[in-house]
Order: C-alpha cells, then sequence, then structure tokens
C-alpha cells in the first residue's frame, strides 16, 4: 500500500509538472488566463479574441481604432509580455490611461513596424512623443517573430526593454502623477493582426 502510495504521488508530480501550470514570483499576476477576456473591456468595433491560447488584435470591417483595457489601474508595475505581429503590426501598449468610445488618454509604449519607434513612449491627445528609440535599438525589432517587450513604470521614471536590449529611459512628471488602465491597441487603417501571450505583471 505505501508502494502504491509513493508511486501516486510520483505520478501526480509528473502531471503537473507536465502540465505547464506555473508558480507566478510573489506580486506577479498574470493579466491574461489564455482563455479568455476575463478582466478585460473592449472598446470600439475592432476584432479581439483568443486562439490556441492566445490573444489576438485584429482590424474589422470598420478600420477603426480599438483598445482592449484591463478593468483595473495599475501605477508602478513592470509588465513584462511578448507579441508577433502578423501583417502590418501598427499597435501600441498604453499605461496609466483612461478610455471614452475609441478616445484614449494615457501613454503608449508603441508597438510598430520596423523603423517606426517601438519601444518608444507617445502622449495620446497631448504632446505626441516623447522619446523615440534610436536606430541602433529600432534593429531589435524582429517582425513576424515572437518578441518580449518589457515596460517599467515606477514614480516618474519609464523604461521599456525590446527582446533585452534597452530602447528607452523617460522622466517625466506628468506620468509620475496619473494612474490608470493598461490597455492594448489596434491603430485605425485596417490590415492589423498582433499576438499576444504571457502578460505578466508586476507591482511595484
Amino acid at each position: 500500500m505505501k508502494s502504491l502510495f509513493a508511486i501516486c504521488l510520483v505520478t501526480l508530480s509528473l502531471f503537473f509538472s507536465c502540465s505547464g501550470a506555473q508558480k507566478l514570483p510573489k506580486d506577479t499576476i498574470s493579466l491574461f488566463n489564455g482563455k479568455d477576456l476575463t478582466g478585460w473591456v473592449v472598446y470600439g468595433t475592432e476584432r479581439w479574441y483568443v486562439d490556441k491560447g492566445e490573444l489576438i488584435c485584429e482590424s474589422g470591417p470598420d478600420k477603426q481604432y480599438g483598445y482592449l483595457g484591463t478593468t483595473a489601474p495599475y501605477k508602478d508595475f513592470d509588465l513584462t509580455l511578448e507579441f508577433k505581429q502578423e501583417a502590418n503590426g501598427n499597435s501600441g501598449v498604453f499605461f496609466h490611461s483612461s478610455v471614452e468610445g475609441t478616445k484614449i488618454t494615457g501613454w503608449q509604449a508603441e508597438v510598430a513596424p520596423p523603423g517606426l519607434h517601438t519601444g518608444g513612449i507617445y502622449e495620446s491627445y497631448g504632446r505626441g512623443w516623447l522619446i523615440q528609440p534610436g536606430a541602433e535599438q529600432e534593429k531589435a525589432l524582429k517582425m513576424g517573430e515572437w518578441n518580449t517587450m518589457r515596460v517599467r513604470v515606477k514614480g516618474d521614471e519609464v523604461t521599456t526593454w525590446l527582446n533585452g536590449m534597452q530602447m528607452i529611459t523617460l522622466k517625466d512628471a506628468k506620468i509620475g502623477a496619473a494612474n490608470g488602465q493598461i490597455a492594448l491597441q489596434i491603430h485605425e487603417g485596417g490590415g492589423i493582426k498582433v499576438r499576444w501571450r504571457n502578460l505578466r505583471l508586476k507591482t511595484l
């Protein structure tokens, strides 16, 4: 009986090890559950859906701006996510944002095709571009492949990384004073499709 019990324990241990279940570090949460849009709100008429455990944003027939925002606000955080641009890829990761209809206020860590400043910070309906990555940093983007982006916001300081390369660092009092949702974007114009996965946020 003891031998049978031991075998059962080993079998269960192997099952959970192989099932892909991962215990996240302390103060880290997964923003996307791999199944549905729980914890998120869709803004606009563009398409947001789950396919094979990945979050997809895709232009709809209206070809307008669209956003997928978290239901909760996040002020100081360290966010890591992966994205793959299957088409045009003009998107972004907003923070300290709020959305009414398809008008968003806040700051965007850019996700865009090559040479269009992925990892730079843009202030919507405000000052526009605050900082863009340099020419060498622009080469970090792997169009059509999985990319890892990290966005760290602490007080008035923002730093972004793409595939391990630091893209920008910025200090801005207006950012430090704000709070709000994290939101993913579909840019207007149509023809956009981006896959997202492993959206993990650590509170600071």
